[in-house]
């Protein structure tokens, strides 16, 4: 968007923004049924989310400490010679031990190089912000304390809206590898933070710490990144990934283009994720064949499921508002393709969670980390059992809720 453009759009944002009257949140990731529950679990002092309402609220008290994170905070600078833009390394390339400079740089996957992970590039810190405005807004959203909502209100305009601090609507730099290249579609991975910011954005509307128009440039900066997504060279190479990639670009396009009302995008978006991810990425048995390959095939499993879990909810919300006669239902949750299904993804999965909670040894791919992912199944199957209500699957999810206490998913989707 040209800046003669962008301002005349700013300029109409404040010209229309309406006096401070309590706005209501619109629901997309998080289901409100849910939360209420949650809410009641809290209020009862059940031990099995106690744990998890005192470790939010340490979270959210943390984040009231922090600084306001911006991308134009770090030390290094893309190619493109603009700290707005978001730059980071790819974590799994190290320095070349062959030549003098370690130039290029090569593979080792599942091996996080710590020099990918610091303040010099963004990625931590695009993580470290997502997850404090998260919490911060479910702590508001728990308690209705308006400290909590001011704080994260604070910083989605240093990261969004401040002129001086903002970050440019596109991830061209993200996952740059040194000699290789200066950005990568494969980047776009980091940006899924963006999804659970995006719901933060809605859980705090009703305090009025963000104003209307902050509001509204926080969904034009979405709706500027879902173009982008959709027509930039990285946005085509990440959407042709056949593994979590794929999905996870599936899951932020789909989820911005709802925040930022485009259903028709969100639902073709779905279409694609059906046919494409989950009728291509498992097998019969629900094995998702890309994934196992992995040297962390427990984990990546699961993190691709995580992706599935937010798709299988939007689907609900664009199925609930179909109109003008249309009937073509986006369900992902019981979508099937030659016995290719969703369901048994979870299924898959599950059934390699032992009864102490912990990965059972015929588990029969290998690990770099024996038990690593384990941890991360509990919100996959809280969201496979609010969709599907079977036993089986209501069994390992509790024998997760009690293995990990604190996990912040117990308090999204609680167990009846």
């Amino acid at each position: 968007m040209r800046a003669a453009a962008f301002a005349c759009t700013i300029f109409a944002l404040f010209v229309a923004a309406t006096p401070a009257v309590a706005a209501q949140s619109r629901w997309f990731t998080y289901d409100p049924v849910e939360l209420a529950q949650a809410r009641a679990k809290i209020a009862a002092a059940d031990p099995l989310y106690q744990p998890s309402y005192v470790a939010l609220l340490k979270k959210a008290d943390a984040a009231l400490a922090k600084a306001n994170p911006s991308v134009t905070a770090k030390t290094l600078t893309p190619a493109s010679g603009s700290k707005h833009d978001y730059f980071s390394f790819g974590p799994y390339w190290w320095p070349n031990p062959d030549t003098p400079n370690g130039l290029p740089y090569i593979r080792r996957d599942g091996q996080t190089n710590p020099d990918s992970k610091t303040d010099a590039t963004d990625s931590v810190r695009l993580a470290s912000f997502s997850g404090d405005v998260r919490s911060l807004a479910l702590a508001y959203t728990f308690t209705r304390d308006p400290k909590y909502a001011v704080k994260a209100a604070e910083m989605l305009r240093v990261w969004f809206v401040a002129p001086a601090t903002r970050m440019n609507p596109n991830m061209t730099y993200a996952q740059a590898i040194p000699g290789i290249v200066n950005g990568r579609g494969i980047g776009i991975i980091d940006s899924r933070a963006f999804i659970d910011v995006m719901d933060a954005v809605e859980l705090i509307r009703p305090s009025n710490a963000l104003r209307e128009v902050d509001y509204q440039l926080i969904k034009l900066w979405y709706r500027i990144f879902d173009l982008w997504l959709l027509t930039s060279e990285n946005g085509f190479e990440e959407g042709n990934w056949h593994n979590n990639h794929g999905t996870w670009y599936d899951a932020q396009v789909v989820a911005f283009s709802l925040f930022t009302d485009q259903p028709d995008l969100a639902k073709r978006q779905l279409k694609i994720a059906a046919l494409r991810r989950v009728a291509g990425q498992f097998d019969m048995d629900g094995r998702q064949v890309a994934e196992l390959e992995r040297t962390r095939p427990y984990h990546y499993s699961q993190f691709n499921l995580q992706a599935f879990s937010k798709l299988g909810r939007y689907s609900e919300l664009v199925d609930a508002g179909l109109t003008n006669g249309d009937t073509d239902p986006t369900d992902l949750w019981q979508f099937s393709l030659d016995s290719h299904g969703l369901k048994a993804g979870y299924g898959f999965v599950a059934g390699y969670i032992n009864a102490a909670g912990n990965l059972d040894p015929s588990w029969p791919y290998p690990e770099l980390t024996p038990g690593d992912g384990v941890d991360e199944a509990l919100g996959n199957l809280l969201a496979a059992v609010r969709a599907y209500k079977d036993p089986a699957l209501r069994q390992k999810a509790a024998i997760l809720l009690a293995r990990y206490p604190g996990q912040i998913d117990a308090l999204l989707l609680p167990l009846e």
